[in-house]
């Protein structure tokens, strides 16, 4: 888990946008009756390459958002970008969730479902083919989609890993 390492401090200069991805409501069931409160999974990134997700609890839905997008703001990483779309396929699995990205052509779009098409729009990714398999429970799809990402290293994240120049990456 390479994602552990990239992780940002908050500066106040990131213009970052929240995305919300799913909403839950919960009952609990009492002697007085019902008590509903709200689970909001949120995403924000500054879409040039950096994201973060987060999970907010409360009793009514707007103070859930707030709560899920402070602590998406906690746990920032930076993913490269290449052309707008990722360096190279990756595949990610956590818990139930199997997600698949795959780099795309100019002009393709974001083809990818729901909770990950929110991730990887909030990322900057502009052409993308992506694909779920197994669970689609939202949760396990943001974090499997934010794993992927994690994982993904450009050319010049490999040639400083191997202290080698940019150019020996490609010739091999």
């Amino acid at each position: 888990m390479s994602g552990i390492n990239n992780k940002m401090k908050i500066t106040n200069d990131l213009e970052l946008k929240d995305r919300l991805v799913a909403i839950n409501r919960v009952t609990k069931v009492t002697k007085g009756g019902r008590t509903f409160s709200f689970s909001a999974i949120v995403v924000v990134g500054n879409e040039e390459g950096i994201i973060g997700w987060g999970l907010g609890k409360a009793g009514e839905v707007t103070a859930a958002i707030a709560k899920g997008v402070e602590s998406a703001k906690k746990n920032l990483i930076k993913i490269p970008l290449l052309k707008g779309t990722v360096p190279h396929e990756q595949f990610a699995k956590f818990g139930g969730a199997e997600v698949f990205i795959k780099p795309a052509s100019h002009g393709t779009g974001v083809v990818a479902g729901g909770a990950m098409r929110a991730v990887l729009e909030s990322v900057g990714i502009t052409d993308v083919l992506a694909k779920s398999k197994g669970s689609s429970n939202p949760h396990n799809l943001v974090k499997a989609t934010i794993l992927a990402l994690s994982e993904m290293r450009d050319a010049r994240m490999v040639a400083q890993n191997r202290g080698i120049s940019v150019e020996k990456v490609f010739r091999g």
